[in-house]
This record gives structure tokens, sequence and C-alpha cells, in this order.
């Protein structure tokens, strides 16, 4: 018989795991689709569900959960948790893929086409289906390149053709395009603003009815910074987030916002579908080096001894060699495996997947020695401590020491990395694929819009936008995560906070 603290514990996360996994098996039994997940997809949904256990056991252990809780009385932390939620929720749609029928047949036939795109290809069709020939600025009407165009009166010049989606519904495109964007983007405003206004409704129901207020009440606390979390400093990020995102796709229904690229491809599709791999490396890599640099760490530290100098030795052999050499021979060596071995894959897209999954292995297994290190340290304090050597001197067994006394107390020192290190993941991503040992060239990154924007930075005009658009959702996710990180780090260790503020 479980207990009722068990009970509380294991039910309630293993309830919303099971409905969640139900929710992904059962919908496309009702739709004319057929589910198709990548060992990528598998993953992430594996790390979400051991992150609803993670958040289920720190909510019944205090000296975490108290730490957590200054996380969430943070303004800074919760701002940017909000911008942070945006990226995670484009991710997951990015990750749930699936088959459509080939046309004209029914899905009970079985046949399928080959092309897999995800639940948020299909929410942005529109921006895949306007592509253009080649380069165009951001909203502008016509192509970047001149091109050799046969007049009315039968000769050929050279002129910037039409677009052919990017305001493609003007008639005179020099008289009404600015007035057409401030029109379409003042639509946009406003739908941000109704959606923001159906957000700040729901949360003000929430709390007022939680802090038993009326309405009015509710809302005044709320705006006065009264309540017990910021909920202010969250509507308003949500806010600039909705009208911004509003404005965009308002406008990209019309133009091509961040221009389009080499192929035409609509450079904002791009950027967003690029969240995904971003994510894939940051997360997947920590869950590869959590188990080498936890298991090896804590070792280090209560064993002291051979078992000590051998993992020094290990992790400073690791250190002293590049990292960049190991990842380039180990990337290589995979994408040689995978060209010699291509009846093993069903298509491209499964290829890159495994590319970028064997990215985050290489990485993950490259970059726990500095957690590993920070452990050792703190396992070394641990097990001098009057508790630790009253369980030795009752001859508890070593691993149930390691488990019971030594890892709940070093888990806020993994916290802090792990939210530290996945900012710098996700620029080694674009620095790797920059240098070509990244990610599949198939495979969508913000490393790839950047290697392809470098062979046009040299050429005049330069074509920029691929770049900016890139580098901007990228600083946006890496600025969130060092906030978030800073708050995490102040929360868990109050003296270096203290340290920080003075």
């Amino acid at each position: 018989m479980l207990s009722q603290a068990a009970i509380r514990f294991w039910i309630w996360p293993a309830a919303i795991v099971t409905g969640l996994l139900l929710l992904l098996w059962g919908v496309p039994q009702f739709l004319p689709v057929r589910a198709k997940y990548q060992l990528t997809d598998i993953l992430i949904f594996c790390l979400v569900a051991g992150i609803i256990f993670l958040i289920a056991y720190i909510r019944h252990k205090p000296h975490l959960l108290e730490p957590w809780r200054r996380v969430l009385q943070s303004h800074r932390a919760m701002a940017a948790a909000v911008v942070l939620v945006f990226y995670v929720v484009i991710g997951l749609l990015d990750s749930i893929h699936f088959q459509e029928p080939l046309e004209g047949q029914p899905a009970s036939v079985g046949h399928y086409s080959v092309e897999v795109p995800s639940l948020f290809d299909f929410l942005t069709r529109s921006l895949q289906e306007q592509a253009e020939k080649t380069y165009s600025a951001p909203l502008a009407t016509h192509l970047f390149v001149k091109e050799s165009v046969v007049l009315e009166d039968g000769t050929s010049a050279q002129q910037y053709p039409r677009l052919e989606y990017g305001g493609a519904h003007l008639a005179d495109p020099p008289a009404d395009k600015w007035r057409d964007v401030a029109y379409t983007g003042l639509q946009g405003l406003l739908w941000g603003l109704l959606l923001w206004s159906a957000l700040a409704v729901l949360v003000n129901i929430w709390h007022a009815r939680t802090a038993r207020l009326s309405p009015g009440a509710s809302w005044r606390e709320i705006w006065r910074g009264h309540c017990h979390y910021p909920l202010n400093t969250m509507l308003v990020t949500a806010g600039i987030l909705l009208v911004v995102l509003a404005i965009l796709f308002t406008l990209s229904q019309k133009y091509h916002v961040f221009g389009t690229d080499k192929v035409g491809q609509d450079v904002f599709y791009l950027s967003l579908k690029s969240i995904r791999t971003g994510l894939v490396i940051g997360t997947l890599t920590t869950l590869v080096m959590l188990p080498f640099a936890i298991l090896l760490g804590i070792m280090a530290g209560y064993f002291r001894g051979w078992i000590d100098d051998l993992i020094q030795y290990i992790y400073t052999t690791l250190n002293s060699i590049p990292g960049v050499l190991l990842i380039a021979a180990a990337i290589l060596s995979i994408q040689v495996y995978i060209e010699n071995h291509r009846q093993l894959f069903d298509s491209a897209m499964d290829r890159a997947d495994l590319r970028l999954l064997a990215l985050c292995v290489v990485l993950g297994i490259t970059s726990w020695t500095n957690l590993c290190r920070l452990l050792r340290g703190e396992s070394l304090k641990l097990r001098e401590l009057e508790y630790v050597e009253a369980a030795r001197a009752f001859g508890v067994h070593h691993f149930t020491i390691l488990g019971r006394h030594i890892l709940p107390n070093v888990l806020h020192i993994v916290l802090i990395v792990i939210v530290l290190e996945f900012s710098g993941l996700v620029l080694a991503e674009a620095v790797l694929s920059y240098v070509g040992v990244g990610v599949d060239p198939s495979t969508i990154s913000w490393g790839n819009m950047i290697n392809s924007a470098r062979l046009e930075l040299a050429r005049e005009p330069v074509v920029w936008w691929s770049l900016v658009a890139a580098f901007v959702l990228m600083f946006a996710l890496v600025l969130a995560a060092n906030l978030f990180a800073d708050a995490v780090r102040d929360a868990f260790d109050p003296r270096l906070g203290r340290m920080t503020r003075n």
C-alpha cells in the first residue's frame, strides 16, 4: 500500500503524463493522419515527463521548494520565464510530427506522403507556401536581384520583378505599400491587445478565486504588485510578446516580414522553425551530460582515494583536448556511417535527426567535466558531516548514502549549472554549424542560417536580414535563459546573490 505522501507525489504527475501520452496517441486516431515521431521527439517528451515528476518532487521537499518560491517571486525571473515559455511552446509544437495520406487517397488505404511536417508546420503552412524565386528584402514587393523582363513593346530590360506573394495585392506598390503596412500592423496590434485582454481576464479570475477577492479588488492588487507572485510583470511581458507576435503574423500574411533567403523561403518561418533545434541542443545535451557529471562527481568526492584520482585523470585529460576537434571527429565519423548505411533510414529527415541526436550526445560527453568538478568539491565537504559519518558507522551501504544523503544535497548545484549551461549550448550549435560540423545542412537552425548568410555578406548590396533575424531570435532566447539562470543562482546561493547586489 502506498502512503498518502507517496500518493500525492506519484499519482498526480503520473496522471498528467499518462493524459499527455493518451493525447499524443489518441488525437491522430481521429484525424486522417499517421503520427510519426523522430528519436529527438521521443526524448523531448521523455524530458517533459521528467520535468513534471521533478516539479512534483520539489513540491514535497521544503529545502528545494523554498528557493524556487524565491525564483517565482522574482520580477526578472518571471519576465524571462514568459519569454522562455513562448520558445518552449513553439519547440513542442514543432516536435509533433505526422504524415498525411497521399492526395486523392483516404487514410484507410494506408498510403502516406513521404513528407513529415510538424504541427508547427501545419499552423504556419501559409508561410511555407509563399516561396519566392530568391532573395527579397524585409517587407519588399520586388525581388532583390534584377532579371531580364520582356516589356510591352517587345524589348527586354533588366528590372526588379514583382514578388509572387509579398505585396502582390497592391496595385501601385511605391504609393500604397507603407500605408498598407501601417494599416495591417494596426490590425495586428488590435489582435494582440485582444489576446492580451483575454489572458488578463483569465489571470484575474484565477487570482480572484485563489485570493478570495472580488474581480475589481483582485485587478487592483495585481497592478499594484501586492500579489504573492509578480503577476503584473508577467502580464506586461506577455502583452509585449503577444502584440509583437500578432503584428508580425498579421504582416506575414501579406509580406515577407524578415525577407526571403536564397531559394525564396520566408526567413520569418525559418527563424521560428530554428527554435526547436536550439532547444533540442540545449536540453538533450544536458540530459546526456547529467549521468556522467553526477555519478562521477559525487563518487570522486565521496570515495576519494584511487577512484578520485582515476576520475580526475579522466576529466583532466578530456579537458586538455580541444572540444571542437573531438566534436568534429565524432560528427564526421557519424556522417560517414550515415552515408554508408542509407538503407537503415526511411527518409533524409531521419538521417538529419540522427545527426542532430549524435551532436547532442557528443556535446554532452565533452561538456560534463565542469559540473563533475563542482560536484566533487561539494561531495568532499558533505562526506565529512556528522550525519554521513553516522550512516557509515551504522554500516549503511555506500551507494545508499550517496543516494539519500549526498545526491539530494548537491541538487541545487545541478539545477544552477543546468540553467547556466543551456544558453552556452544554444550558442555552441550556432558556432559548430557555422564551421560546418554542426547539424545536418538540411536541418533548419540558427547556425545554418548564419552560415548561409555569411556567404552573402561579401556581395553588394549586403543580404543582411537572415543574419539579423537569426541573431535576434537567438539573442532573446539566450538573454531570457541567462536572466532566469541568474535568479536561480541567487535563490539557491543567497550569499552570492547578496555579493552581486552589493
